[in-house]
């Protein structure tokens, strides 16, 4: 049998730059946590932004902190095909290559040259975790949903280390494919 881990369906959300948040939500704004993720030190926000694109507008994406060195735009295929940005596939933080997009703030508006992106599915483990599924950081393992919708997913990174916690993501639009919820586990296939 392999190695259990819960799935957390990613929503689309934005990492801004300190910089950002204030051009967004005023000079010297910090933004406000309402809830913890399962990721260490990171959390949702209360703040909110609207996403623009040449086709349409995605309103209220929450924003994630803490701040990050690059703003940065998650979002599944639906939903960059639904403003009209051809967003590729790559690693949360790769953001060479990537479109950009208008972002709306209640103070404030700006236009990034690239940064949107649809984050390639992957797993966190923390180091002991990592150890006891028998993988390493930068290993691309497969993993298997049961279920009604059942489905396996092939190309997961593992992303490995002290500043993870076991937890795989997967976008919305894989997660609504595997008939995911809340307290939906799958197994690690290496």
């Amino acid at each position: 049998m392999g190695y259990e881990v819960k799935i957390g369906i990613s929503n689309k959300h934005v990492h801004l730059s300190e910089e950002h948040i204030e051009l967004l939500f005023g000079k010297g704004h910090q933004l406000t946590p309402t809830k913890p993720l399962v990721q260490p030190g990171q959390f949702a926000c209360e703040e909110k932004v609207d996403v623009v694109g040449p086709k349409s507008t995605l309103k209220g994406i929450r924003i994630l902190g803490p701040a990050r060195g690059e703003t940065q735009v998650e979002l599944a295929m639906t939903d960059a095909r639904s403003i009209g940005i051809k967003a590729p596939l790559t690693d949360s933080g790769h953001l060479d290559g990537t479109p950009g997009c208008k972002l709306i703030g209640p103070c404030g508006e700006l236009e990034i040259d690239h940064g949107v992106m649809i984050a390639r599915r992957h797993v966190h483990l923390n180091d002991e975790q990592a150890a006891e599924a028998g993988v390493k950081d930068g290993d691309i393992v497969s993993i298997k949903i049961e279920g009604p919708r059942g489905l396996t997913f092939d190309n997961v990174l593992v992303r490995a280390g002290v500043k993870h916690e076991r937890e795989v993501h997967l976008d919305t639009d894989e997660g609504n494919a595997a008939g995911c919820g809340p307290d939906t586990v799958c197994t690690i296939i290496k």
